[in-house]
C-alpha cells in the first residue's frame, strides 16, 4: 500500500526531536509512527548516537530495519545487529585536531565513540555525559581514549558555550574533521565530509528510495545536511535558531509531541 503522501521515508533525529527529555517515546509518538508503517512508509532513525546505544531504542521501536548513527558515519542493520557501512575517524588526525583546538581555547575535555557494533564510549577524566543514561567507560588519561578505531571525538569546554567552542574548532580543524553540534554540551569531531546527510542518503538507497521522498525531523545544527537533502524539514519548536532558520516547517516541542502532530497530519 502506498504511502498516502508524497513522503515514503520519515527521518527522525533521537534527542531532543523523537525522544522526551528523559528518553523516553510517547504513546502518541509510537502510535503516529505505527501509522507511517500501516500507510507502507518507512521510519528511519537519523541520530548522532553510535549504533549500540541506539540498539535499545530500537528495541522499544520494534524496528529491525536500518539506522543511520554516529552523526551518518554508521549504517547499521538492526535486525542483522550489523553494520552495513561505517567510516572511522583517522585517531591521529583526532589528536591533531584537538591540539589546534586546545591551542585556541585552552583545556577540553573528551570523550569518544568507538566503532563497532559493541565499541563503546570512553571519556577521559572532567568529562561529563551530556546524556548521564548512557554507559560510557572513564580511562585514565587522554592516551587510552585513542585504544581502538573510533567514529567520532566529543568535546566539551568548561567555560565557553557550545556554539563559541563549536565556532572555534572549525576555525582551526580545517579538513582534519568535520564539526557539528548535536545537542546541548556536544560539540563533536566526525570524518571529515561526512554528516547525517551522508548517512542518510546510503540508506534510503539501500531502500530505494530519494530525497524526493523524505520527510526530515530534527533539533540542532547538525540536522541541517540532512533539512539539505530531504524534499521537507520539520524543525521542533525547542530547535537551535540556526536549524529553524533553514526549516520548511516547525512544529511542536519533542515534549510536546510536535513529530506526532505532522504525522497525525500528513498520514490520515
Amino acid at each position: 500500500m502506498a504511502a498516502p503522501t508524497a513522503y515514503s521515508l520519515v527521518a527522525t533525529d533521537l534527542d531532543g526531536t523523537l525522544l522526551r527529555g528523559d528518553d523516553t517515546l510517547s504513546d502518541r509518538s509510537l502510535a503516529a509512527l505505527a501509522r507511517v508503517a500501516s500507510a507502507g512508509a518507512r521510519h528511519l532513525v537519523v541520530t548522532g548516537r553510535p549504533a549500540p546505544r541506539v540498539r535499545p531504542l530500537l528495541d522499544d521501536l520494534g524496528s529491525t530495519g536500518l539506522a543511520v548513527c554516529g552523526q551518518g558515519a554508521q549504517v547499521y542493520d538492526a535486525g542483522a545487529d550489523r553494520l552495513l557501512w561505517s567510516v572511522t575517524l583517522d585517531r591521529e588526525l583526532a589528536e591533531t585536531a584537538l591540539g589546534k583546538i586546545e591551542a585556541e581555547v585552552g583545556q577540553v575535555y573528551a570523550a569518544v565513540d568507538q566503532d563497532g557494533v559493541d565499541g563503546l564510549t570512553l571519556i577521559e577524566p572532567g568529562y561529563l555525559m551530556p546524556h548521564p543514561t548512557l554507559p560510557a567507560v572513564r580511562v585514565g588519561r587522554r592516551d587510552d581514549l585513542w585504544c581502538e578505531p573510533i567514529s567520532k571525538v566529543l568535546l566539551r569546554h568548561p567555560a565557553l558555550s557550545d556554539d563559541e567552542l563549536a565556532a572555534t574548532a572549525r576555525g582551526v580543524v580545517g579538513s582534519l574533521a568535520t564539526v557539528t553540534m548535536s545537542g546541548p554540551g556536544t560539540v563533536e569531531l566526525q570524518p571529515c565530509g561526512i554528516t547525517k546527510a551522508t548517512g542518510l542518503a546510503l540508506a534510503a538507497d539501500f531502500l530505494g528510495l530519494g530525497p524526493q521522498d523524505t520527510l526530515a525531523f530534527g533539533d540542532m545544527p547538525n540536522d541541517i545536511p540532512m533539512f539539505d537533502w530531504a524534499a521537507h524539514g520539520v524543525a521542533m519548536a525547542n530547535a537551535h535558531p540556526e536549524l529553524k532558520a533553514v526549516a520548511d516547517e516547525v512544529t511542536l516541542s519533542n515534549e510536546d509531541d510536535g513529530i506526532a502532530v505532522v504525522l497525525e497530519r500528513l498520514f490520515n
